[in-house]
Formats: C-alpha cells, structure tokens, sequence
C-alpha cells in the first residue's frame, strides 16, 4: 500500500485555447500533477500495469459534524467523476504510455482529508 496525502484533482477537458488562456480548473490541474510527481519520486513508486486505487475525498467544511459522522467512508457519488480521476493519475505517474494498463480497480470514497491510496494486486 503507498498512500499519497493530496487532494485528488480530476483532468480537465483540455482545449486548444489552454495554450494562451490559463483556465483555473487547469492550473489547478497541472499544480496537482506537478505535486503528485514529486510525491511519488520521493516514494520511488512507479505505477503498474494493474492497481487498485482508492480516491479518498475531502468533505466540504460547510458540512454539519453529524452529516459528517454519517457520510465518513462512504461512496463519494459526485462530482468529479471517477474516470476522470483516473485519467489524472494515469497521465501523472505513467512514465511511457498508458496502454499498458490491463486492468484497474478503483473507488471514491468520503473522508476527512484528501488522499490518493495504492495497493497491489
């Protein structure tokens, strides 16, 4: 199991515009990637043809403590969506291309902070 404490951050459509205008949603994308690589050179952790990967999202401050208690580790059905996720960390940490991937299992899930977990299959 590798752990990696950063908030996920799903890949944004990219268009050809985001050459010149810098859109927040993808700046916020490539401050992830570039965080996520580092965290993942200092681990020496290298993704793998399968992996299961598990989207630990934070919950909003704006929600109660008791919606807090009720919510915490369960499925996170909104956005941003799951694929999307994956796309991000596939596109971070494949060193070459990604269609070397075979198979992947992945969930999102409510949690206090933001994380990213990998296990081994």
């Amino acid at each position: 199991m590798t752990e990696f404490k950063i908030i996920p951050v799903a890949k944004p459509r990219m268009t050809r515009r985001d050459i010149w205008s810098k859109r927040p949603c993808v700046v916020g994308y490539f401050r992830f990637k570039d965080s996520l690589l580092k965290l993942a050179k200092s681990k020496k952790f290298k993704l793998g043809d399968k992996y299961r990967v598990e989207f630990l999202m934070p919950m909003p401050a704006s929600w109660s403590e008791r919606k807090r208690k009720l919510m915490l580790s369960k499925p996170h059905q909104c956005r941003p969506d799951l694929d999307n996720l994956l796309k991000s960390v596939n596109d971070c940490l494949m060193a070459s291309d990604d269609s070397s991937i075979w198979s992947i299992e992945a969930s999102k899930i409510w949690s206090e902070s933001g994380k990213i977990i990998f296990y081994k299959i």
